[in-house]
């Protein structure tokens, strides 16, 4: 055992009965927890990220051998036996300060590096694009980049828990920059989760600790301003001011989108809009059954709302998700429509909480008493600072 095991004291979880650890020893001489060809590809730019000042994981160090072998700590709660899960992101430390960051790899003949760029270059509290901190050179494959990013979580783990959460997501800084989006769809909005986790949490299992050895539980949402970003750039197109903005594809996550098309020519910022209004739809009001009524040739769409106080983002979403593409309000038309109802609505309610549909009555009055306390906090602070 090594001495750094030696020295710290892990939880009993993490080892094996003595009659089981021959078979995790076979299995990891068998390859079972070997790295796989994508995680070769971080391994061979281990030391060029080093010398540049990012660290990867003790798992991608030229010649890693698993930091198991040879004791009875189970490979599941060693932090070295933990792969990643997207292989074109990897995970990094700034060696200078110890920030968590996000290194992608992608080509560089692409629009995403020069749009990813465009953004970052830009200090607006509107914009809500990825920042870039550097894109360096691949080293071993001319046509490749490495763009190095803030680490982020999904946006929605966890749970959306207050109102406000529920209208983070901005298009129209991008539109407004002719910039279509063009996969609009909850794995592409990310946030900086940092104010839920001070401590900080594993980049892969992001529900344990950074050691992967305890479960981690985030802060409340309540209170804490959270930072949401658009990410993942490689199907948007930016479009010269005055030029069509019709593309063709059938591309991006969002199947529902009603216009893709590999032939007819589409609208793609009104694609953007549906996506997100769908995206709306499918997090915040349950979306159960869409059908086409042939006879009347109607759209009709029937949801169970999943939560009780966002009825307010009816007369946001409902337009956005029209079929028809130009009966859907443009970015911009959807920022004015959302500010006037904003207006209509106490600030206060976007500091309570989303209020699940199915909550159990004695749950929810446990709840509301925890929403009540929270928004105490919230005007003494406002009191005292």
């Amino acid at each position: 055992m090594s001495s750094s095991l030696k020295q710290t004291r892990l939880p009993v979880h993490a080892y094996l009965r003595d009659e089981v650890v021959h078979r995790y020893a076979r299995l990891t001489e068998e390859g079972l927890y070997s790295l796989a060809p994508q995680e070769l590809f971080w391994q061979a730019r281990y030391n060029f990220l080093k010398e540049r000042g990012y660290l990867l994981r003790p798992r991608y160090s030229p010649g890693w051998k698993p930091s198991w072998i040879g004791t009875n700590l189970d490979p599941t709660f060693c932090e070295d036996s933990i792969r990643l899960l997207h292989y074109q992101v990897m995970d990094a430390t700034r060696t200078s300060n110890g920030e968590l960051l996000a290194i992608k790899s992608f080509y560089k003949e692409e629009q995403e590096m020069d749009i990813a760029k465009f953004f970052s270059s830009m200090q607006d509290l509107m914009n809500h694009c990825v920042p870039i901190h550097e894109i360096l050179p691949d080293p071993y494959d001319p046509e490749l980049a490495l763009m190095v990013m803030p680490y982020l979580r999904p946006c929605n783990d966890p749970e959306f828990a207050t109102v406000g959460d529920v209208i983070e997501f901005g298009l129209f800084f991008m539109h407004k920059h002719k910039v279509a989006h063009r996969d609009v769809a909850v794995d592409n909005i990310m946030m900086d989760a940092k104010p839920l986790y001070p401590s900080g949490h594993h980049p892969v299992q992001i529900g344990y600790t950074l050691d992967t050895l305890y479960p981690v539980s985030p802060l409340p949402r309540a209170g804490r301003k959270i930072q949401y970003y658009y990410i993942d750039f490689g199907l948007s197109m930016r479009f010269a001011p005055g030029a069509s903005t019709l593309v063709v594809g059938d591309v991006g996550r969002d199947a529902d989108v009603p216009e893709l098309s590999d032939t007819v020519p589409y609208d793609a910022f009104k694609v953007d809009i549906f996506a997100l209004g769908n995206l709306y739809l499918k997090e915040f009001e349950q979306v159960r059954l869409r059908f086409l009524v042939h006879l009347a040739a109607l759209w009709r769409l029937t949801t169970l709302q999943k939560y009780k106080n966002v009825e307010f983002l009816r007369s946001l979403i409902e337009p956005m998700v029209r079929r028809q593409p130009e009966q859907r309000p443009t970015a911009e038309q959807a920022l004015q429509e959302w500010t006037k109802t904003r207006e209509t609505l106490a600030d206060s309610l976007f500091r309570w909480r989303l209020v699940p549909k199915a909550e159990p009555a004695i749950e929810r009055v446990v709840n509301d008493t925890v929403a009540v306390a929270w928004e105490g906090i919230y005007h003494l602070k406002k009191l005292v600072g």
